[in-house]
């Protein structure tokens, strides 16, 4: 009896020394001072009920002692289920969440599908070609003249003049009369001159602060017309393997020869191309002879060039090959204009550019 009563005498004073620090209760716990010893030595079922004990260790006091909280089990945690994690998930997607610091933003995460606008033909029908619109296709000038040929008069012109006479050698013995598959090798060739010219007064322009005179889109006008020949020509000759592998190796070494003798010389890559395009007026008509003569047989146009030249519905590859080598005549001219331009110690912006010059 009387250890019981020291006991309880211990464990009194030692909850009121220790008990407004170590321990806390939730609101709907039960004070300590209001606990008898019975029920802090052997707690009831309901006591249980009424508070939880979660402990948390305090380095600060050695022994081992602990604070502790209650968390009335009588009132639960708002834990999110699945579907409102979801939900939150899918909205913080849809504003852009707080990542961009732009609240109200939709965030995209794929692109994917931007559909472009329906284009019809003017007989009603859908236009079928992504390469190329409606507005970028004309009517070749079947009136320009065929043999004008630039006299090489410099050291740079002989150069040039000789330097593209030096190229055909080769082209002749490796294609011989197969002019189709010779068209498409050379167009793989001219289609570089004018993106690389163009890109390097693109990178002119930016540097200088300064506009180009129109030069900058007319030379990718021309890229982009040598291309569409090569598309055009690759549904009339199928390459082999060979002449591909050709093709990769010839492109890979002119388009750097190109690209360095134009830093070098403007001038000079610009009259080589001029010679290079009469070269080229040259190989067609041989083209159309063997064409006139039924070498070749004068297949049906492909659809793509019908479309792009605006050829009636029967034109016949011999139209094809007519307005292709109509267009090399002009980028003849444009060339050799560019070419005179910087013999009179100009600069290109200063001479307005034939845009739209095919």
């Amino acid at each position: 009896m009387m250890m019981a009563r020291g006991g309880a005498k211990v464990t009194k004073s030692l909850m009121t020394a220790t008990g407004p620090r170590l321990f806390t209760t939730a609101t709907r716990a039960m004070s300590h001072e209001g606990l008898s010893l019975n029920h802090l030595l052997k707690p009831t079922v309901a006591d249980v009920s009424a508070s939880s004990w979660i402990w948390n260790r305090d380095p600060t006091i050695g022994g081992g002692v602990r604070f502790a909280s209650t968390i009335t089990l009588g009132e639960k945690t708002a834990t999110p289920t699945p579907t409102q994690e979801n939900q939150k998930k899918t909205e913080n997607e849809s504003t852009g969440g707080d990542a961009g610091g732009n609240k109200g933003e939709k965030g995209i995460t794929s692109y994917w599908g931007v559909e472009p606008n329906k284009i019809t033909k003017e007989d009603g029908t859908d236009w079928k070609w992504n390469c190329f619109r409606p507005w970028e296709t004309y009517k070749a000038d079947m009136t320009i003249d065929l043999k004008k040929h630039h006299v090489p008069t410099t050291f740079l012109d002989r150069l040039a003049y000789w330097t593209v006479k030096s190229l055909r050698w080769p082209t002749d013995l490796f294609f011989q009369r197969r002019y189709g598959c010779r068209a498409m090798m050379l167009e793989t060739v001219a289609a570089v001159p004018g993106m690389v010219g163009g890109m390097l007064l693109h990178c002119k322009s930016l540097r200088r602060f300064e506009q180009s005179g129109g030069w900058i889109k007319a030379l990718l006008e021309e890229a982009e017309n040598e291309r569409m020949h090569l598309m055009t020509f690759m549904e009339v000759a199928k390459p082999k393997w060979y002449e591909r592998a050709l093709v990769i190796t010839v492109q890979g070494v002119f388009f750097n020869a190109y690209f360095f003798g134009y830093l070098i010389s403007p001038k000079f890559a610009h009259r080589m191309v001029g010679y290079l395009e009469e070269e080229a007026i040259h190989s067609y008509t041989e083209f159309l002879k063997e064409l006139d003569k039924g070498t070749i047989e004068n297949v049906p146009a492909p659809a793509i060039a019908i479309d792009y030249w605006r050829l009636p519905a029967d034109a016949t590859l011999r139209d094809v090959v007519m307005v292709v080598r109509a267009d090399e005549a002009h980028h003849r001219d444009v060339n050799h204009f560019a070419s005179d331009i910087h013999y009179q110690g100009r600069e290109l912006k200063e001479a307005p550019a034939p845009i739209g010059y095919h």
